[in-house]
């Protein structure tokens, strides 16, 4: 039984043609058919090649190509010469347009960005899990971001945020029996952030935690003279790291997360 070959043919890596493609043989339990990736298309001289092959081998073409031009050579093409070519994406690019009046932007590769992106996205949770509260100096020296504050200043969510948006963060809590790691001392300041909050608001915060947690309310954690202490030696690790600091007084985790974003494009410019 004579089994030709398959020629999947693309503008960008292949991934999708190849995926359909192996679906397809499936339903055949494979039958052994060979597939040659042909990715990165982008001319009509590497198109004149594969279709030379096709039919040499008395093969067939299965292709993804989104911009119209190649597209339509390499139907064309495989017309006058007698081959079969299947297009997997046009069909559907055509009739989106024509139900949606959408212009396609006839960009290749773009799924696989969407890819890229998701996953980028995933290890900055990750990230932010693995570094949360201190767990692993480590990690300080990995981030894009590093947000230090006292305990209750939103460090924990800000950073799961921030995380959406595609960055390593690590966060440190500051308490005065603790030295900071040393870490901290190493890393650029334009990257650290100090999360600071007036002491009024946090005795409200803690004092509904500890409620919370089925605790008195009146336990040192929330005394405006423990609070007192730990803040002001928060503002002595901000002035040995010199970093930025932000008032999250009154400032959603949202907010709080475009000022560290905005300050962190700005340095980067």
């Amino acid at each position: 039984m004579v089994k030709p070959p398959i020629y999947l043919v693309s503008d960008s890596v292949g991934e999708t043609v190849e995926l359909v493609t192996k679906a397809a043989l499936s339903q055949f339990n494979g039958s052994g058919v060979k597939l040659h990736r042909v990715p990165y298309v982008e001319d009509t001289t590497t198109i004149e090649e594969v279709i030379s092959l096709a039919k040499m081998n008395k093969g067939m073409i299965v292709f993804t190509l989104v911009k119209p031009d190649i597209r339509i050579y390499l139907d064309r093409r495989s017309k006058e010469e007698g081959i079969y070519a299947f297009d997997v994406m046009g069909p559907l690019l055509d009739r989106f347009q024509q139900l949606s009046g959408i212009e396609p932007k006839y960009e290749p590769g773009l799924v696989r960005k969407l890819d890229e992106d998701y996953f980028k996205k995933i290890e900055a949770i990750e990230f932010a899990v693995k570094y949360d509260d201190g767990k692993d100096p480590n990690g300080v020296l990995k981030a894009d971001i590093v947000l230090i504050g006292v305990s209750r200043t939103s460090k924990t969510p800000l950073s799961q945020f921030l995380a959406l948006k595609r960055y390593k963060v690590a966060n440190v809590p500051i308490v005065p029996e603790v030295d900071p790691p040393e870490e901290l001392m190493r890393i650029d300041p334009k990257k650290c952030f100090g999360l600071k909050i007036r002491p009024e608001k946090l005795i409200q915060i803690r004092k509904e935690r500890l409620l919370a947690l089925g605790l008195n309310d009146t336990a040192n954690y929330a005394s405006i003279q423990r609070i007192k202490e730990e803040l002001e030696f928060f503002d002595g690790v901000v002035n040995k790291i010199g970093c930025n600091c932000i008032d999250v007084t009154n400032k959603a985790v949202e907010e709080t997360a475009n000022v560290i974003i905005e300050q962190i494009v700005k340095s980067s410019l």
